[in-house]
Order: C-alpha cells, then sequence, then structure tokens
C-alpha cells in the first residue's frame, strides 16, 4: 500500500477501531541514509502499536535499518517480502526474496538479531505458480525467531490479478506454530469470515478493502467478534471522515503536495459512496483536478450533504 498508508491514512483508520495499522514500505537503506523522504513515512508513533515496515535486499542495511526503526519507536517491525512492483522486485527486494529463500532467511536473522523488538514478516504465496513456497520460508521465518506471519494469497507473478488463494493459507498455518494471518480480497465482513474458514488462519489483514472506507477493518473486527455487521457508518459520518482525512493530509505533507496525494483518496470515497456512477465520475473531475485546497473541501461537503439529502 505504498503511497496509500501514510500517517493520515493510519491515523484514521486507527481512530476509527483498526486493531494494528502498519506503516507504508519503507526502503531500509533509504531509512538509514535518510534519502528520498523514508524517514517521513516512518512516523506514527502515537498510534500504538507503532509498526514500521522495511524492505530491502542487503543484511547490513536490513539490520541497520531495523535499529534506526526501533530507535523512532517502532514497537514491531514488519520485513516485507511480498510487495510484486516491478521496481522494487527489479532490485532483488519485495517478492523477489521468494525466488532465494537462503538468502530471504539470512535478511530475517539479520533484523531479528538487530532489535528487542518483535518481528514479523509479510510474504506471498510465491513467486509463481510454479514455486509455492511460502510454507518453506514461513518455517525458516519462525526459525529465525519471526513473531507473527501474514500471507497475500496470490503469488508475485498475479499481482493483484485473479482470485486470491485463501485456502493455500492453510499450509502456512499448518507449517508453523506462530499467528498467520491472511490477506487479499478481504473487503468486507462476509469475504473476512469466508477467508478466515478458508484458511484457519488466526486473522485477517485488510488492504484495497479500506481505499475509501477506512472504518472497514473496525466494522469486520465488530462483524468477528459479535456475528453481527454494524454496517459502513451513515453517509455524513462519511462525509466527515472523508473531510478530516484530506485536511489532515493538508495539514501533514503540505497544502501543495497534500492536495495532490489525497486524489486518490478522493476518488475512494466517491466511489465507496454508493451513489450512481455517472455522478461519481462527474464529481471526480470536479475535484481530482483542482488545484484548489479549499474547493476540494468545499465540493466533499457538497457531495455528501447531497448523498445525505437523497437517502432521507
Amino acid at each position: 500500500m505504498s503511497g496509500v498508508t501514510d500517517l493520515s491514512f493510519r491515523r484514521i483508520a486507527h481512530e476509527l477501531g483498526a486493531g494494528l495499522v502498519v506503516t507504508e514500505m519503507v526502503a531500509s537503506e533509504h531509512l538509514v541514509l535518510e534519502r528520498h523522504g523514508a524517514r517521513d513515512r516512518a512516523v506514527g508513533r502515537n498510534l500504538a502499536p507503532f509498526v514500521i515496515q522495511l524492505a530491502g535486499c542487503e543484511a547490513r542495511w536490513m539490520a541497520e535499518g531495523a535499529r534506526m526503526a526501533e530507535e523512532l519507536g517502532a514497537d514491531i517491525i514488519d520485513i516485507n517480502m511480498g510487495c510484486p512492483a516491478r521496481e522494487v522486485t527489479g532490485k532483488l527486494s519485495g517478492s523477489a526474496l521468494m525466488r532465494d529463500l537462503g538468502h530471504a532467511a539470512s535478511l530475517i536473522e539479520a533484523v531479528v538479531g538487530a532489535v528487542s523488538v518483535p518481528v514479523t514478516l509479510k510474504m506471498r504465496t510465491g513467486w509463481d505458480a510454479a514455486n509455492l513456497n511460502a510454507p518453506e520460508l514461513a518455517r525458516r521465518a519462525e526459525a529465525a525467531g519471526v513473531r507473527l506471519i501474514t500471507v497475500h494469497a496470490r503469488t508475485r507473478c498475479q499481482f493483484f490479478k485473479g482470485v486470491a488463494d485463501w485456502a493455500f493459507v492453510r499450509r502456512v498455518k499448518a507449517a508453523v506454530g506462530i499467528p498467520v494471518v491472511v490477506n487479499g480480497d478481504i473487503v468486507d465482513p462476509p469475504s473476512a469470515r469466508a477467508a478466515l474458514d478458508a484458511s484457519g488462519a488466526d486473522a485477517v489483514m485488510v488492504g484495497r478493502g479500506a481505499c475509501g472506507a477506512p472504518w472497514m477493518p473496525a466494522r469486520i473486527a465488530a462483524y468477528l467478534a459479535s456475528g453481527r455487521d454494524p454496517g459502513s457508518p451513515p453517509v455524513s459520518r462519511q462525509g466527515a471522515i472523508a473531510v478530516a482525512h484530506v485536511d489532515d493530509m493538508l495539514a501533514h505533507h503540505g497544502r501543495e503536495l497534500g492536495l495532490r496525494n489525497a486524489r486518490k483518496h478522493v476518488g475512494w470515497y466517491l466511489a465507496s459512496s454508493g451513489r450512481p456512477a455517472e455522478t461519481v465520475k462527474d464529481w471526480r473531475r470536479r475535484l481530482c483536478t483542482s488545484d484548489d485546497a479549499a474547493a476540494v473541501l468545499a465540493g466533499l461537503r457538497s457531495f455528501y450533504a447531497q448523498a445525505e439529502e437523497l437517502a432521507a
């Protein structure tokens, strides 16, 4: 969720009741050398527990990055071996590490050995359909000291296409004694329940399902705990959340960068409102091309005011 789960997004989801939020993927070398805004992404110590996700392909940088993350207040360090993006795998990071489990294990050992806080691991089912080696990587990770594993139930070569194979995650669960989290295509309470039943996992992770709906993790948690789906917030509350989120992005990033970064979120909020596709398309064109932050905030308020009137 690089470029999505910045501090503002995590803060909103946390305030709405998400059990655990994780930073954007942070390149360990960039964090240590303070390049490319990496340190700006490794913030959020007030969102306890504070989880920083690190990526990299060299043990020394992963270890140094982990030490710095701990100094920045991280309660948990998550290692990314699941990102499928070409710019990441092309540098032999992310899910590319699933092609060399010996090297992957050496990175895990370096991180675990460098810090005193718990280390977790995010992975995919494998590089491709011919190499579904997540259970073996999970075993090696547990042996190295990893405390929890999250599996996106697709291969790297699938990217986000096709259907997540939740049932495959059951093999990972059977391979280890530590908690396993299932991820992929979990977008609402029914899909969360189905993913848990198919995988035997201990918990679910919500990614894209929270885009435009940062209340979704808490909604899913409530359903899993009680068997009753509380539903989405009322339209008026959704509007207040969307406006507060964008406003916080403007304050955190500055108005120019904040507005640019907020456009995708604005589009997702509009799409998740339940209003007709043509209406959403018209409003997206207006709000996601404007360079006037005040006008965008005013437009969001108008969009949801109209939605509330129609729902009455």
